[in-house]
């Protein structure tokens, strides 16, 4: 049965793909216009393209949701569905916006090998469907079941294709003499901003999928002690995002507040759900202790010694965060069942049971 399921999902992510590529390529025949133009620059393919794309995955990922994951919420009392309702909007604005952010940044390395392409309705309507079909089909596979592992490697991949983006477009090629927060200024400052808002609302979808592998995993005794862990991640977010919507060199202060509230809160967070993990597993204390201990190491060496300039330790601090991310993740999918688990309380503080529904969870 296992495998007459996976085989049916995969059968149906290929028709997914299929007509994600032909909704892309009419979309780009229709939009692109008769007229050859560039990949990339004043009026290029890569922006229209990339909207087209996003809007396609965007699209995808609602549709395997309501196509797999219908009646999930269910047996769910309101404030649970209401949870993971919240998160599946926000997860279909972050798949349109990775889906984009990776046309764009695919379309300037195209811009540098093939030097002087211009493609018109035809050509840029198939580069179109191409770029729509790869992220449908990945927006589509995502809604046929996603795990909190597949969240912290799409967060991994979305800073790292963001942040490359901004650097390949940056206004100030010696940005990096400085730090990360310069690429946040100039013409092309929105590519870096944007990526730290929609990051932002990864990392607290992320605290929501946390605190839903723990309740999983520890039940509803321990209901308010995860209430605190995800809002910890929401408040992380929210901080993250303050940080792109806050450019530097409008309000220096204010994103300078908002970057270090993301450090401090991140830091927190993780302390508190490391302690929340049944056990809690040796992995995750050996790589909570080790991260925080390389961090302050460089700190020490970054602003005591001088040895590597801020850009440098901004990446390092990213880095091992998100190695911790992915340890965290990776033991939570080993401790916490894989079955939806709704909730026996109506609210988050009285215990009653909710009135039984029908459906699956």
């Amino acid at each position: 049965m296992e495998q007459q399921y996976r085989l049916q999902g995969e059968t149906r992510a290929v028709w997914a793909t299929a007509i994600c590529f032909v909704l892309g390529t009419l979309a780009g025949v229709l939009l692109l216009g008769a007229e050859p133009r560039p990949l990339t620059g004043v009026g290029g393919l890569a922006l229209p393209i990339a909207a087209i794309a996003g809007v396609i995955a965007a699209a995808a990922f609602i549709v395997s949701t309501r196509m797999h994951r219908q009646g999930e919420t269910a047996a769910m009392p309101r404030w649970q569905a209401v949870v993971s309702d919240v998160s599946e909007v926000a997860l279909t604005v972050v798949f349109g916006a990775v889906t984009a952010m990776g046309v764009l940044l695919t379309a300037e390395i195209l811009a540098v090998g093939l030097r002087g392409l211009a493609l018109a309705a035809i050509g840029g309507g198939l580069l179109a469907g191409v770029a729509a079909a790869v992220g449908g089909r990945f927006a589509f596979g995502a809604g046929i079941g996603l795990r909190t592992a597949d969240l912290a490697g799409l967060l991994f991949g979305y800073l790292v294709i963001g942040t490359l983006f901004a650097m390949v477009t940056a206004a100030d090629p010696r940005w990096w003499e400085s730090n990360f927060s310069q690429l946040g200024g100039g013409a092309g400052s929105w590519a870096f901003n944007g990526t730290l808002v929609i990051a932002g609302l990864l990392v607290a979808t992320v605290g929501s999928y946390i605190g839903r592998d723990l309740h999983r995993a520890l039940g509803d005794p321990a209901l308010v002690r995860i209430a605190g862990i995800v809002t910890l991640w929401a408040a992380t977010g929210a901080a993250l995002a303050a940080v792109g919507l806050l450019p530097l060199h409008r309000v220096p202060i204010a994103h300078d507040v908002a970057a270090f509230a993301t450090l401090a809160l991140f830091a927190v967070a993780m302390v508190s759900t490391a302690t929340a993990v049944p056990g809690p597993p040796r992995a995750l204390v050996i790589t909570t202790v080790g991260v925080v201990l390389l961090v302050v190491v460089a700190v020490v060496l970054c602003f005591g010694f001088a040895l590597f300039s801020v850009t440098a330790l901004e990446a390092i601090v990213v880095g091992l965060g998100l190695l911790w991310m992915t340890t965290l993740v990776r033991v939570l999918a080993i401790v916490a069942p894989p079955e939806s688990r709704p909730s026996a309380r109506t609210t988050l503080r009285r215990g009653s049971s909710p009135p039984a529904r029908s459906g699956s969870a």
